[in-house]
This record gives structure tokens, sequence and C-alpha cells, in this order.
């Protein structure tokens, strides 16, 4: 069986050359949390070099916030910005000529069109003419898969590695203590139940369904290197294949 391990990547932690050589797709910020041309580029290139699958991160554009925070905006400013965002990516990629593999949207945009059907049939709206031959990254039994399969979109079923979950399904908030996973070990046995039983742990106790094709590590938790090289050399000890 094989395992997508996927990363949020040129968000500005620069740790990006030490995580790509575990990982087989990525997700690039392109300016709405963070980014500019030279760290796509940069960022672009480093997946080149490792043969990594190459996908865009939007966000509300919300630099302040590192796109964490559910953004008051109205629909054409959210519509303008997330073309202007996957336009410049594109727009780069084409210059290194490369082609969009997914778009995953990042944080409190992808928790939002998770739970919010209005706003998830919005983001589709808005960005189905980039989702041709193009995968969207969505977490399972969630708003934005139904509204993604009704308009033929294709995905790919998303889970965190080094997150826990609620037990309605939903992350635990960032708020809390317990929302990181950073124990390597620990981020293993998550995500080998996961992908070994398609079903997750949840902080209650409860184990609920589901289906996962590729795993997030986020980059910027705090031993990110040390979690993704573990976790990508004991799924290959189980007899999954990274890609």
């Amino acid at each position: 069986m094989n395992i997508d391990i996927n990363c949020d990547v040129g968000e500005g932690v620069t740790n990006e050359h030490l995580l790509m050589p575990y990982i087989s797709s990525c997700n690039i910020a392109c300016g709405g949390h963070f980014g500019d041309i030279i760290t796509m580029d940069e960022t672009i290139q480093l997946a080149m070099k490792h043969k990594v699958k190459i996908g865009a991160h939007p966000s509300f554009p919300d630099k302040e916030n590192f796109g964490r925070k559910l953004m008051r905006i109205s629909n054409d400013d959210l519509r303008n910005s997330i073309h202007t965002q996957l336009d410049l990516f594109l727009e780069r990629l084409a210059f290194f000529n490369q082609k969009l593999h997914h778009i995953k949207p990042h944080g409190a945009l992808y928790n939002a069109i998770a739970k919010d059907e209005e706003l998830a049939t919005l983001f589709i709206n808005m960005t189905k003419k980039y989702l041709k031959d193009v995968l969207l990254y969505v977490p399972y039994q969630s708003k934005i898969e139904l509204v993604a399969l009704k308009n033929n979109i294709n995905i790919k079923y998303e889970a965190f590695a080094d997150r826990n979950y609620n037990a309605d399904g939903s992350l635990v908030s960032r708020t809390q203590k317990n929302a990181l996973i950073t124990d390597k070990k620990a981020v293993f046995e998550h995500t080998f139940f996961m992908a070994k039983h398609c079903r997750v742990k949840t902080i209650s106790g409860a184990e609920n369904k589901v289906k996962v094709n590729t795993f997030c590590v986020h980059s910027d938790t705090e031993n990110a290197l040390e979690i993704v090289k573990y976790l990508h050399q004991n799924l290959i000890k189980e007899g999954f294949a990274i890609g």
C-alpha cells in the first residue's frame, strides 16, 4: 500500500531542504499567509530536486495571523485573493516547466470549508478552473469533500499525523495544549493506526472511521524533521511504500 506524506512548506521555517528527502508531496505557501516569488521559487526547486509532488497552499489573505484565524472577508475579496495566489503560483511553476499536482487550503480556510457548506461551495466555485486534472486535498466526511464530489473534482483524503482529533472528527484547536502530537513514536502510532485500520483514535477515547491517502506533518512543528524521518522509516518497515 502506498502512503503519501505531505508537508506545508515555503512558510519561513527554512527547513524544507531537510524535510524533502522524507516526504512525497508538498504544499507551498503562495502569498496569502506567507510567501513571495523568492520563497516559492526556492521551494519549487527543492521539490524538483527531490522529486516531490508540488501543491499550492492558498489561504485567507492574513499574514498577521499566519492564516490561522477565521477572517471576515467579502466573497469577492476572498475570490480575488485566492485567484491572485493561485495565478502567481502557476506562473512560477510554468517558469520551471512544472505542473500543479494538487491544491490544499491552509489553516483557518481549510477548517472553515470543512464545516461550512456555503463557504465550501464558494471555494469550489472559485477554484474549479484550477482543479482540472489537479487533486484537492480534503478531510474525510467534510463539507468540502461533499461539494467537491458533487462537482466531479478529484480529491485525495488527508489526515494529520501530528494533530489530535476531537470526537466529532474535527482537529483539536491549537489553543489547547493537546492539539499537537510532538513525540515521534506517538506520531507514528497515530498514523499507523489510521493507515492500517482506517480509524482514528480521538481524545475522548472513541475511534472514528476515516479514509486517508495522504498524511500531513506541519513543517513548523518544533521537531518536524525528527518526526518526518521517523515516520518515513517506520512506515517502510511496516511494508508501506511512500509516494
